[in-house]
């Protein structure tokens, strides 16, 4: 596939939002080694992710523009003339979301159709690629959850993310944009954010077990979740955005079998060296109310279209991380 992604994409002009965050940062780096000309869109709003020292060492081969989403006319500007603009900027943590609900409508629904009437009317042959997420599906009606799973979100975050990939969708079908959503489940690598918790337990817990810290589990832990590592999803979202077979659909991701959170916890601390151990406790009552249970996904359509699937376990993943934020978890802390 290398050789496939660097005949498509080198000398190919492409923005990504949320570009200085996790998975945008990862992706800018892998694209800069294809050889493409990468402006990276973010806002930098604290506590969300976007970090520059994500690109430390790349600042001569890229651009980097500190906008953000909800900026109707700077968007237009921005995505002029553009090839490809992978769409990762959010709001990613789920008790925000229920906290503050208007500012998750802004940047995850109404900012989102700003960026489409953008296309449409500046630039109607962009390739688009949406980062969606499994929490569209709520609690799970049937496992694993494929791509026709009822749409059922728990929280605010779930709802606004599926109105932004509902949007991706009809402005495809009506106008003919060029879009693909992916419907990621649990990320975790290099460059994620670790300065809170309000963002996944999987990275909370890697930077607890980095630091030595205690880790507490909420409930008994036998619920069952997939994981995918950061290079792996990169590699998803560089397959479907240089196919015209995956313009107008929505893939899921995924890895299987499943595991369960205390499974991934022993793995973590056995990779970190022990760190501070585990402790089991009751589940916040704001949590509780949203949890979903077990879920994993079926990432059977994209693996037998375009023959994606995990190429990194578990314990490498998490050795590879564990190692990362041990060198550079000073610039992830306050």
């Amino acid at each position: 596939m290398e050789e496939r992604y660097r005949e498509i994409l080198s000398g190919k002009s492409v923005l990504i939002t949320g570009g200085l965050g996790f998975i945008g940062s990862n992706l800018a780096r892998r694209l800069v080694d294809l050889g493409a000309d990468v402006l990276l869109v973010d806002s930098l709003i604290p506590g969300y992710g976007g970090n520059l020292y994500n690109v430390k060492g790349l600042e001569p081969k890229l651009r980097i523009n500190i906008a953000d989403v909800r900026d109707v006319n700077g968007m237009q500007y921005l995505l002029q003339h553009q090839d490809f603009l992978f769409n990762l900027a959010g709001q990613v943590s789920h008790i925000d979301s229920m906290q503050d609900p208007e500012t998750d409508l802004e940047i995850n629904c109404r900012s989102q159709l700003s960026i489409l009437e953008a296309c449409r009317k500046g630039n109607d042959t962009v390739r688009i690629l949406y980062a969606s997420t499994r929490q569209i599906y709520g609690r799970p009606v049937r496992l694993p959850a494929d791509e026709s799973h009822p749409v059922q979100p728990t929280d605010v975050n779930g709802v606004n993310k599926a109105s932004a990939e509902m949007y991706h969708r009809l402005y495809h079908q009506v106008y003919g944009l060029r879009t693909t959503s992916l419907r990621l489940t649990n990320t975790y690598g290099p460059r994620q954010l670790v300065k809170h918790n309000r963002q996944g337990f999987a990275s909370w817990f890697i930077r607890q077990a980095v630091r030595g810290e205690q880790i507490q589990l909420f409930g008994d832990g036998t619920q069952k979740r997939d994981f995918n590592y950061v290079d792996d999803v990169v590699d998803a979202f560089l397959r479907v955005a240089i196919s015209d077979k995956a313009v107008g659909e929505v893939y899921n991701l995924g890895a299987s079998p499943p595991v369960t959170l205390l499974e991934f916890i022993e793995t973590l601390l056995d990779v970190a060296g022990g760190g501070g151990g585990f402790r089991k406790v009751p589940f916040p009552e704001d949590r509780k109310r949203i949890d979903i249970g077990d879920f994993y996904n079926d990432y059977g359509k994209i693996h037998k279209e375009f023959g994606w699937e995990p190429q990194v376990s578990l314990r490498e993943g998490l050795s590879r991380t564990v190692e990362y934020y041990r060198r550079n978890i000073d610039h992830y802390l306050d």
